[in-house]
């Protein structure tokens, strides 16, 4: 089974780096797409990472020394908008990246990469050997920072619902509730993060 980004490569609709279509390790489906809120017009957002060349990964085997001398630009992440599927009438946005900063973001708890690792598995698209594996540790990124990034991810969110532009500006419409449901939100309820019986029983 071949990765979406391998595949659309092979029919010349996207040109990522040379290296990357084969070192794809996980693909998801991701936004309306995967919370079942599409449309006929919706394009399909795919998550995933990938592994660079072993020199991206570990710059030291080129002669690069961090922090001194010219740094070489190194594989982050390959994002590609609008790409059209025409034979699959299917829109892609695609956005691969380095292993390294995806794992960085998911120990920050991002709250994307986050939900990248804990999508339905009808939503995951492509998992090799070691995309597998990842996604069944994911657990193992959480951590009671996380509550301070959802929380704010959430609120953020609510607030755009609530804002109506208008020909005079943006007019603030967000509920009065919200501030108060998210103030009410305390972190002693992620104690089960941090119990490993309870991590342990989670699903």
């Amino acid at each position: 089974m071949a990765s979406r980004v391998q595949l659309l490569k092979q029919k010349g609709l996207i040109a990522p780096p040379k290296w990357l279509p084969q070192n794809v390790h996980y693909e998801v489906i991701m936004g309306s797409v995967a919370y079942g809120v599409s449309s006929d017009t919706s394009d399909m957002d795919v998550y995933g990472f990938c592994i660079p060349p072993k020199e991206d990964v570990f710059p030291h085997l080129r002669g690069e020394i961090n922090g001194f001398g010219r740094q070489i630009q190194r594989f982050e992440q390959y994002q590609e908008h609008h790409v059209m599927d025409a034979e699959a009438r299917q829109e892609y946005d695609f956005s691969i990246y380095s292993i390294v900063k995806y794992f960085h973001l998911c120990m920050e708890n991002n709250p994307n990469m986050c939900d990248s690792l804990f999508v339905p598995q009808r939503c995951v698209l492509y998992a090799s050997k070691i995309g597998q594996m990842v996604r069944d540790n994911r657990k193992l990124f959480l951590h009671k920072g996380s509550y301070h990034k959802f929380r704010g991810y959430a609120y953020a969110s609510l607030s755009k619902l609530g804002n109506r532009t208008t020909a005079m500006g943006t007019e603030k419409k967000t509920p009065k509730n919200i501030k108060d449901i998210l103030s009410k939100i305390d972190p002693s309820d992620l104690q089960f993060l941090t119990d490993e019986k309870n991590k342990r029983n989670l699903t």
